[in-house]
């Protein structure tokens, strides 16, 4: 497992170690760590000193392994640290698993690859990918190693949940700077509970045989704006919405404002950025459950305190 402290990788981590219900096959997991302040307190866990950026230090980690989840990004802006991390680091990675003779691999890409939309409920590749930075660049640019390695590859769009520093963050200071409802509140999104993407991780990786290509990953049903703003508002998380105004006065009103977040957040946000995803809980034969806004109360005391704190 690499990036096991990470959001994606830590929810993944804790759901492999978790498998020790009846009928579960228990399995043992190797996080790959830079130092030992990223140890995780479960016995179920066995910590390895790598580095993905460091190509020599992987294959003694991946030696005897089953099965890689690779789940490592970078997404700041340095350009050279993307591409050092993003694409390098996982060619290594892809490398070292296949001289490992690992047959189960799940990478995590991004649906940003596909760039600004809006994208109206499209399949894998339904629209030509057009990244607009250095991190969605890289990213999709690590894919092909990945597939050259025979990977699962995961486009999640939105990911909710403990741990989630942007999505929810930017929703609640957009709905603050933005009061009206925005288009209507109609722009269907693609969203996933953390905690379901880790179970889609976890069952590839366990399933009878490899799943392989690229999936999107998100919950199958969609999300409409507007919806999750109401969710959202009912938890404290986000202002409710004001009146209504069409997109260009959305802008306007954005554009009039100073904050954290920009117009390519709101857009992620506003329009439509629905990717069908029906597909890989079908091939995995698993109940894509709830959805996330039913598993929104879970985190949002998580939410509170994280955004007191920011706001301290």
């Amino acid at each position: 497992m690499t990036g096991s402290t990470g959001f994606i990788g830590s929810a993944v981590v804790r759901r492999l170690a978790a498998r020790r219900a009846p009928g579960e096959r228990p399995v043992r997991v190797r996080a790959l760590i830079h130092d030992a302040d990223g140890q995780l307190d479960d016995d179920a866990v066995e910590h390895v000193r790598a580095d993905i950026t460091d190509a020599a230090s992987l294959p003694s980690a991946l030696r005897g392994v089953d099965a890689v989840v690779h789940a490592v990004s970078y997404v700041g802006g340095d350009a050279r640290q993307c591409w050092s991390v993003n694409l390098e680091g996982t060619a290594a990675v892809m490398t070292a698993a296949r001289e490992a003779g690992v047959s189960r691999i799940v990478h995590f890409s991004t649906a940003a690859v596909y760039g600004a939309g809006p994208h109206p409920g499209i399949d894998v590749d339904g629209v030509g990918a057009r990244p607009v930075s250095e991190a969605s660049r890289s990213r999709l640019a690590a894919e092909r190693p990945a597939l050259a390695a025979g990977a699962l590859v995961l486009r999640p769009n939105l990911v909710l949940g403990e741990g989630d520093r942007w999505v929810v963050p930017a929703f609640a200071e957009l709905t603050e700077r933005v009061p009206p409802q925005w288009a209507g509140g109609t722009g269907l999104l693609s969203l996933v509970e953390v905690g379901d993407l880790a179970r889609l991780a976890v069952s590839a990786v366990t399933a009878a045989a490899p799943v392989r290509g690229v999936h999107h990953a998100a919950h199958p049903v969609p999300v409409s704006s507007g919806r999750l703003r109401r969710a959202l508002a009912a938890h404290g998380l986000a202002a409710p919405a004001c009146g209504d105004a069409d997109w260009e006065r959305c802008r306007a009103l954005l554009a009039g404002t100073v904050g954290r977040w920009g117009q390519r957040q709101l857009e992620l946000l506003a329009r439509d950025h629905f990717y069908r995803s029906d597909r890989i809980w079908q091939l995995l034969a698993i109940d894509p459950g709830p959805g996330p806004l039913e598993r929104l109360g879970a985190a949002a005391s998580w939410y509170r305190r994280a955004v007191q704190m920011h706001a301290s």
